[in-house]
């Protein structure tokens, strides 16, 4: 083994006994204070994302736009508020540039991360619901510079995407190393996606809702939100510290007021050409992917025909280059709008609809937030210019229209209505647009949902329809039971060290799909499957088993429940590695073990059941300093049989009456039982000798 080969094997166990110390201290630590720390700590990653994210396509866009191609696009209030350089001074040179811009895109991705291809995510929201620790620390990195070299040479894309993906990198960091719950791992990858939108955009409050409803088309995730506003606010004033608090596109409508019942009616136009035009950006976008995927020739190339598509386009468009906030900045001004041709404000929706799916959708980087708020926001000013001259109720100035089209658009088509029309509001300074905005936005909304259509595919429709979810609701119970009395022990354990080679004939021989792995302290590194195995070159299977592992790996604790181990059961891999507080592999749960214990928990509670009677009443009572029961389990015939234990309230969490349950001070213990039974249970439970 080389030198360097040994100091980064070093440098992972330190890292990983450093993460097994501070992930014990953040799990047993207090809702409060575990998502503080956490909280902050994805907020300033996110934040910083955002500022590194944003210099870097400042120079790059100067560098191949401005330098190369001799051409400078207007920018937003928040930007600098420039107007641009106008024409075109070298015309030849843009559609070389985007295509070269494309190709060296292509190239980064495809060599190096290809899951950073695209817009980015919808791989955030898959971690989400498969596997929070999936997203690697290279497909960060790959996404920032590949989405800079994309958007910076003219490709159609927001800056949305990288930062999301940053900070989202993060919080997936972060559920490995410090071995978080699935549960709070999906909630550190959710309030990633937020803050990172958030920060770039400054609209910390609507990236904390985006963070509870990003991952769903029809629900909404509640337990991402107060951590999501932590993480967002510290995102936000990172990001503004360090290059100012200026709303993007300045106070664009801070002197309206709803005054007038008749703008309902030309919001309501606004939020319908805002669904339908919505429900056309989806289907070109993935048109063109379908199609992209279809053409006969290398990944690379994909994205640089897109980009010399976009370029020529770009010859009669110039507003389709980049992320085209600056046009959106002139859109709001009277003067400015009235400026451009009318042709050139009704054609641009679908314009730049077009642009964004060449430049992404063939594999591109950079996100597809921005450019929907591009494209509502010139529904809304096309509204406005076609109706100003002679329809009754329309504002003095467009930007009530330019607003209300941003929320309706992508609103709608996200299936985040409530967080994009919030977002637009901080974005423009211009909250007073938000009351009449949500007809628009409601409208706009039913006309999407009715078809079921959504711009993120990997969003699932209610948290119900997870696979976890569809097995808890057929096994109500899970929670209750042990994974300590249901684990098996394991039937194999491979040391990281172990060769390919010898790693596959040990599976073979023992018979198993797969088996955890340990480093050399013998904690937890990951787990490793034959397929992952099998076929490999001669080389590559005489190599460690460690640069095979699959570090994203979920496991559960030997103190958790079954409910838990389901949760961290991966679609790819049908069971999951029980550690302890040192990371040590105490166990297996598979899909085996799960019904064996369900099976047994379901005969218990039909005899604990059949015990109670009929005549019963229900008991509340806290557990008492000196009570019998504390540190026993329930299932140690702590109180009088025939009283069944429903619940036990543990501060903020409600836990189980399973006969694994060990009762603490301050529990609130509730029970069922008889009338005489209940009394003796609540002495015993109180701390007083049922006796006396």
């Amino acid at each position: 083994m080389s030198a360097a080969r040994a100091a980064t094997d070093r440098w992972h166990e330190t890292v990983r006994s450093a993460g097994t110390s501070l992930g014990g201290w953040i799990g047993r630590s207090s809702y409060l204070r575990k998502w503080l720390v956490l909280g902050a700590a994805i907020g300033v990653i996110a934040g910083l994302g955002a500022v590194v994210f944003y210099l870097a396509l400042t120079q790059a866009t100067h560098l191949l736009l401005g330098v190369l191609g001799g051409y400078t696009p207007p920018e937003a209030a928040g930007e600098g508020g420039g107007a641009g350089s106008g024409d075109f001074t070298r015309p030849w040179a843009i559609p070389l540039i985007v295509c070269l811009g494309g190709l060296a895109s292509g190239f980064i991705v495809f060599t190096f991360a290809p899951e950073a291809a695209g817009h980015g995510t919808d791989d955030a929201i898959d971690a989400i619901h498969h596997n929070p620790r999936k997203i690697r620390v290279r497909t960060v990195v790959v996404k920032l510079v590949a989405s800079a070299i994309t958007i910076g040479s003219g490709g159609s894309g927001g800056r949305e995407g990288p930062t999301a993906q940053i900070s989202a990198g993060f919080g997936s960091l972060l559920a490995r190393v410090l071995d978080l719950s699935p549960r709070d791992g999906r909630i550190a990858v959710a309030v990633g996606i937020g803050s990172g939108i958030g920060a770039i955009f400054g609209a910390p409050l609507g990236g904390a809702l985006l963070a509870g409803s990003i991952a769903y088309r029809d629900d909404f995730d509640f337990d991402a939100v107060i951590p999501g506003l932590i993480t967002s606010i510290v995102s936000y004033s990172v990001f503004g510290s360090l290059l100012g608090f200026e709303p993007l596109f300045g106070y664009a409508a801070a002197d309206y007021r709803f005054t007038d019942p008749l703008h309902l009616v030309w919001f309501a136009v606004i939020g319908v050409l805002g669904g339908l035009i919505g429900l056309l950006y989806a289907g070109m976008f993935y048109g063109v992917a379908g199609l992209s995927a279809r053409v006969p020739c290398s990944r690379v190339l994909k994205p640089a025909i897109g980009g010399l598509l976009v370029g020529l386009l770009a010859l009669a468009l110039p507003e389709v280059l980049g992320s085209g906030y600056g046009w959106v900045q002139q859109s709001l001004a009277r003067e400015s709008l009235m400026a451009m041709p009318l042709w050139v404000v009704l054609v641009l929706p679908v314009a730049k609809i077009l642009a964004t799916s060449l430049s992404i959708a063939t594999g591109g980087s950079g996100g597809i937030f921005g450019p929907g708020m591009v494209i509502g926001a010139f529904i809304g000013a096309a509204v406005w210019r076609l109706l100003e001259p002679f329809a009754p109720g329309i504002p003095d100035s467009p930007a009530p229209f330019v607003i209300v089209g941003m929320m309706a658009c992508f609103g709608s088509i996200a299936r985040a209505p409530l967080a994009v029309m919030v977002m637009v509001g901080e974005m423009t300074g211009s909250l007073t647009v938000l009351a009449p905005g949500m007809l628009a936005v409601g409208l706009s909304y039913l006309i999407v949902q009715r078809t079921g259509k959504t711009i993120y595919r990997s969003q699932l429709g209610t948290r119900e329809e997870s696979r976890a979810a569809r097995l808890r609701l057929g096994m109500p119970l899970l929670g209750r039971v042990a994974v300590a009395g249901s684990m098996s022990e394991p039937r194999l354990v491979l040391g990281a060290d172990t060769s390919c080679a010898t790693a596959a004939e040990r599976m073979h021989a023992a018979g198993v799909p797969g088996a955890p792995v340990v480093d050399g302290e013998g904690r937890f590194a990951g787990t490793v499957t034959r397929t992952d195995l099998d076929g490999l070159p001669d080389d590559q299977a005489a190599g460690p088993l460690a640069r095979r592992v699959d570090v994203s790996a979920a496991t559960v604790d030997v103190e958790g429940n079954l409910d838990q181990a389901l949760d961290a059961m991966s679609d790819r891999v049908r069971w999951t590695t029980v550690v302890d507080g040192r990371r040590r592999v105490r166990g297996i749960v598979a899909v085996r073990d799960l019904v064996r214990g369900y099976r047994a928990e379901v005969e218990a509670e039909e005899r604990r059941v059949t015990n109670v009677g009929s005549h019963v009443e229900v008991l509340e009572a806290r557990v008492g300093m000196g009570a019998t029961v504390l540190g026993r389990p329930l299932g140690q015939g702590v109180l009088p049989s025939g009283c069944l234990v429903l619940a036990v309230q543990r501060g903020d969490a409600v836990l189980p009456g399973a006969a694994s349950t060990v009762l603490r001070v301050g529990d609130v213990v509730t029970v069922l039982g008889r009338p005489d039974l209940l009394e003796i249970a609540s002495r015993t439970v109180a701390g007083n000798d049922p006796s006396d």
